[in-house]
């Protein structure tokens, strides 16, 4: 029997609808330099998984921030706090309830020399070092936590002479690693690569000594690409994607 003419159109626009392919997407991410390498994983495991691809600006929170401010034409940004997210949300620059903490980032004090950083940290007391690198405490979230930590220590100004400033989290490891300082306070993200830190001597920065470093991702309004972006920072919540996050140190929330 014959399928009648209506019944025959009906049918080709389901099978179309069924198989026409998912249009593949690129998501522009502003993401914060700790969270670069982890991100390079995450990016390509959401690429095989959906087909979309994600192309990374690296920075400084706040510097990301400023850039997204500008009118930079981001579609989400993966902050190493809180505090910005949540203003482009009070300015109307990202889009209400999208924000949510995706791991708890940690600080540590790290050298490329073996031996010269001790598990307790006690190296900051010892004079056995020239300078010491950090990240710029106004634009980058790692350099508030150890501005906070030398404070605590009471050895923030006494340790002026000494510090030697990075733009971002990531020029402060670069600074230590071509022994430009002897040692840096950094993201352990930096250092340790599938639960290790392979290389150098390093103190993981007890956790009470700063405020937490709750790193944020939230949508932004100005995306071009909202479904795509959307399927990314679900991605981001996945077991997959906090199985990477894991092995470079993070903590999840």
């Amino acid at each position: 029997m014959q399928m009648p003419f209506r019944g025959q159109a009906a049918a080709v626009l389901l099978f179309s609808l069924v198989n026409t392919p998912v249009v593949a997407a690129e998501v522009s991410a502003a993401v914060a330099a700790n969270f670069a390498v982890p991100m390079e994983r995450i990016a390509a495991l959401f690429h095989k998984e959906s087909g979309h691809t994600v192309k990374l600006s690296l920075g400084a929170s706040g510097k990301l921030y400023t850039q997204i401010r500008g009118g930079a034409p981001f579609d989400v940004f993966l902050s190493a706090d809180e505090e910005l997210p949540k203003r482009l949300l009070q300015e109307g620059q990202a889009v209400a309830g999208s924000r949510f903490v995706y791991a708890t980032g940690r600080l540590v004090l790290w050298s490329v020399q073996p031996g010269l950083v001790d598990e307790k940290g006690a190296v900051l007391n010892s004079g056995k070092f020239e300078r010491l690198a950090y990240a710029n405490p106004v634009v980058s979230p790692y350099g508030i936590a150890t501005r906070e930590t030398l404070t605590k220590l009471t050895m923030w100004n006494a340790m002026q002479k000494k510090l030697k400033k990075g733009d971002d989290v990531t020029q402060a490891y670069q600074l230590a690693a071509n022994e430009s300082a002897d040692m840096a306070f950094v993201a352990l993200s930096q250092v340790m690569r599938d639960g290790k830190v392979a290389t150098g001597s390093w103190w993981l920065v007890p956790a009470e000594l700063h405020n937490p470093i709750r790193q944020s991702a939230v949508l932004l309004s100005g995306s071009k690409e909202q479904a795509a972006a959307q399927a990314l920072l679900a991605f981001m919540k996945s077991e997959k994607a906090k199985a990477v996050m894991r092995g470079f140190g993070y903590e999840m929330p």
